[in-house]
């Protein structure tokens, strides 16, 4: 159940505006945006000229979720060795590849059904074309039909998200060379497919891929593979995602030019000397390079805006700047701002625009949100890496502390026979306080919340030691952490 707004939000803004808020983007920041303000008491309009949902919904978070539960479930009914450990003996594994895909088109479908009609009952006017500014406080819009209508609001959010990054060189066709936009609808299921980036994207759809049946090479530009990881996870993760799987895995290679066809060729360069290495030829090629702003056609030069590589600058309340000060009535959030781009972090920052908006100071603690990759087992993290740990301590002269917790002393992990994880806290060696985690193991995607938790509000590991958690459960992988780190700052304090 929805719930009721605060107040009514009123026919017309007593400003004389059309709108107290337009918000340019339906993703989650401008879905969240638009809630919260029609719930407070704005009249609130939001723009969008693709579907509603945006890429989470519909073309990322959610449908690849789909796909990674669906070939999971086959990648754990097929492990006839895990299976023998329970005494359980299953049948050769069937899949339907088009069921699994409808399974994450009608999940998709439903999301942005529900969104839809969260956003209507809120009271939220939905403004179906193309949204950008046309001057302060002013928002034109492109319908599809070519109309163009131009609408005034108080305050205005550029929620407007990110595409794929296609890097130059490499030609798409949708089909045979493709991002993940067009990888979610698993269309078909290539013999050999190679994947240009071994980030969260890569890696996801790599687990997707070989549990249903495909050889896979994964091109990394980096001299490492899986390199925004912290090393230590990275380590252990891709001896069980990578190596442990039909994954040949090439680092400090450069996919200069990819040309679509059958085959698709790739022609690989040494990344440092730019020398050819080799021209391989496969049935298909995902793009997975990260992401980009779209914001190019959003006419910030309209209100005196420079981006910076594509990204919208912002303070920590969200407001746009220009030459280092805030534009009044503008705001931004979601990927467009390239803070930190998940679909969690838009949403928040939506609200918190929105409660700027009406008055109440309200900030982003980056430092707080959890990140997490989908895999089998799953990856996650939060706070700060192990080098940003190292320069803040060397920067405020505190001792840095790391502990390691181990999922194979775990009861549940062991009942389960998926014991190989491990978790790394980081924390001050003179409050205790946590800075930051890094967990390779089963359900980590859970088990980082505990720890964002206690980073947001800055608690110290004597007292997270004293919690009492549950038992057995992989909460206590967690818990030991905790207990280790206090148990070394009283080590440290000769206690």
């Amino acid at each position: 159940m929805q719930p009721h707004p605060v107040t009514a939000a009123p026919a017309t803004p007593p400003s004389g505006f059309d709108f107290d808020v337009i918000v340019i983007g339906a993703g989650y920041g401008g879905f969240d945006a638009a809630k919260h303000g029609a719930d407070h008491g704005l009249k609130v309009a939001i723009v969008e000229s693709r579907d509603m949902g945006g890429t989470c919904v519909n073309r990322g978070c959610v449908p690849s979720k789909a796909l990674l539960a669906a070939s999971g479930r086959v990648r754990e009914l097929a492990d006839a060795e895990h299976l023998k450990g329970f005494g359980i003996h299953a049948a050769p594994v069937r899949f339907e590849r088009q069921k699994i895909a409808d399974h994450a088109a009608q999940l998709v479908a439903t999301i942005r059904t529900n969104l839809t009609k969260t956003l209507e009952r809120s009271g939220t006017t939905i403004l179906r074309g193309k949204g950008r500014l046309d001057g302060p406080q002013r928002v034109a819009v492109r319908e599809a039909s070519g109309v163009e209508r131009v609408y005034t609001a108080r305050e205005v959010i550029v929620a407007t998200g990110s595409d794929p990054f296609v890097p130059p060189g490499i030609e798409t066709d949708g089909r045979t060379v493709f991002t993940s936009d067009e990888a979610i609808n698993l269309e078909w299921l290539p013999r050999w497919i190679t994947i240009i980036g071994s980030g969260y994207i890569g890696l996801e759809f790599a687990d997707v891929y070989t549990a249903l049946g495909c050889e896979v090479t994964m091109i990394e530009a980096l001299d490492r593979v899986m390199p925004t990881f912290d090393p230590d996870i990275a380590k252990i993760a891709a001896r069980h995602l990578i190596d442990g799987r039909d994954i040949d895995a090439r680092a400090g290679v450069l996919a200069s030019r990819i040309t679509p066809g059958c085959p698709v060729k790739i022609e690989l360069v040494d990344m440092a000397s730019r020398e050819p290495v080799e021209t391989l030829e496969v049935d298909a090629v995902l793009v997975a390079t990260g992401r980009v702003p779209v914001s190019k056609e959003l006419n910030l030069a309209s209100v005196g805006v420079e981006t910076n590589r594509g990204f919208i600058p912002v303070d920590d309340g969200l407001r746009v700047l220009a030459n280092g000060e805030p534009v009044p009535h503008l705001w931004a959030v979601g990927d467009v701002t390239g803070k930190m781009m998940l679909a969690h972090t838009a949403a928040a920052q939506g609200t918190v625009a929105i409660e700027n908006i009406l008055g109440h100071a309200r900030r982003i603690d980056y430092r707080s949100i959890p990140a997490a990759t989908f895999t089998h087992p799953e990856i996650s993290s939060v706070g700060l890496s192990e080098a940003d740990a190292k320069d803040l301590a060397e920067k405020e002269g505190f001792a840095l502390g790391s502990v390691r917790s181990y999922f194979k002393a775990n009861s549940k992990a062991l009942a389960e026979l998926e014991s190989d994880g491990l978790l790394k806290l980081l924390f001050r060696k003179d409050t205790g306080e946590v800075l930051g985690a890094h967990i390779y193991g089963l359900h980590a995607a859970d088990l980082i919340q505990e720890i964002a938790n206690a980073v947001a509000r800055r608690q110290g590991v004597r007292q997270l030691a004293s919690e009492v958690h549950t038992h057995p459960t992989l909460s206590e992988v967690v818990e030991v952490a905790y207990k280790q780190a206090a148990a070394s700052l009283a080590t440290a304090v000769g206690a």
